[in-house]
């Protein structure tokens, strides 16, 4: 028998070894994935009241597939909301992967004058 949730009490998730890069992406954008998911299950029962969810959760689901959503942009037949900020997210990253290292052996060392004041001061 399955366990009655308590509030203040920890639940555990897991995501799957081929999750769609969008769902992982939109998981790691959180800075309160907890507050996040709580905004999405307080919309659902504004809506659609308390039911189990998973009763009207397709089997199989294709409405993100993956990389080939993020290549296709705009031809995604039912946006997102808020896509432009996943796809500003995703070219964020994608540059920060993809952005060469400088490399501080490369820039040339700039000499510091040194003051024959600050000589004397030494000695």
């Amino acid at each position: 028998m399955k366990k009655t949730k308590l509030p203040g009490e920890n639940i555990s998730l897991k995501t799957k070894k081929s999750e769609d890069p969008l769902i992982m992406l939109w998981l790691n954008s959180q800075s309160n994935l907890m507050d996040s998911l709580r905004y999405l299950v307080e919309n659902e029962i504004a809506v659609n009241g308390v039911r189990n969810l998973q009763a009207f959760v397709p089997m199989e689901r294709s409405r993100l597939q993956g990389s080939s959503a993020l290549q296709q942009g705009s031809e995604i037949s039912s946006p997102l909301t808020g896509e432009e900020q996943l796809s500003a997210a995703i070219a964020e990253v994608s540059a920060a992967v993809t952005a060469p290292i400088p490399d501080p052996k490369a820039s040339p060392v700039v000499e510091e004058e040194i003051d024959d004041d600050d000589i004397e001061a030494w000695s």
